[in-house]
């Protein structure tokens, strides 16, 4: 190729890039960037848009958004109280509870975390200690919420059957033999 032919095509792209020359667009169309940089106060709370995803019951997708609020912003007690949330909606009862306690641990008197970890509790079958957590998450609440009034109601309900109840129907008698001794029979 000789010498000149690089020269001349460096010269055609120029001329083509030239302002007001019909190729200098290079075919894009639309509104120009806007000056300056984005601000950071110009970004979306990854929180707030973890508490949206839950609402859409996208709990997954929520559970990522709140570890990228913790990156960003650190890990608080809002945090840390979403992600014992969103993993209490994926089942995850075990990271649920740790989440819930550390939550708990920044800030005692937090009411989410208070009612989620009785829920998480209850979902084990710990009526009880449930029952403790859902009336912390009362008496901070100051009775406001209806939900929380439910679950303790439901708490204190069944922290209280022993689990034993017998009825006459079950067909289990109790027969006494000697000192001490009883027999459990099944009746037909």
């Amino acid at each position: 190729m000789p010498r000149h032919v690089p020269a001349l095509l460096l010269a055609a792209v120029a001329a083509a890039c030239a302002p007001g020359s019909p190729g200098s667009d290079w075919g894009f169309t639309g509104p120009a960037a806007p000056d300056g940089t984005a601000q950071v106060r110009d970004a979306v709370d990854g929180l707030e848009v973890g508490h949206r995803l839950m609402a859409a019951g996208e709990y997954d997708l929520a559970l990522r958004a709140y570890y990228r609020s913790a990156a960003a912003d650190g890990v608080n007690v809002d945090v840390l109280s979403a992600v014992g949330s969103a993993n209490l909606r994926l089942g995850r009862l075990g990271q649920s509870e740790q989440m819930l306690r550390r939550a708990l641990e920044a800030d005692e008197t937090f009411v989410p975390a208070l009612n989620n970890l009785g829920v998480v509790l209850a979902e084990q079958g710990r009526w009880a200690e449930a029952a403790h957590y859902f009336r912390a998450a009362f008496a901070q609440d100051s009775g406001r919420s209806d939900d929380i009034r439910e679950n303790l109601r439901r708490a204190i309900a069944k922290s209280e059957e022993t689990g034993y109840s017998v009825s006459e129907e079950s067909g289990f008698s109790l027969v006494r033999r000697g000192t001490g001794q009883y027999l459990l029979l099944s009746t037909p």
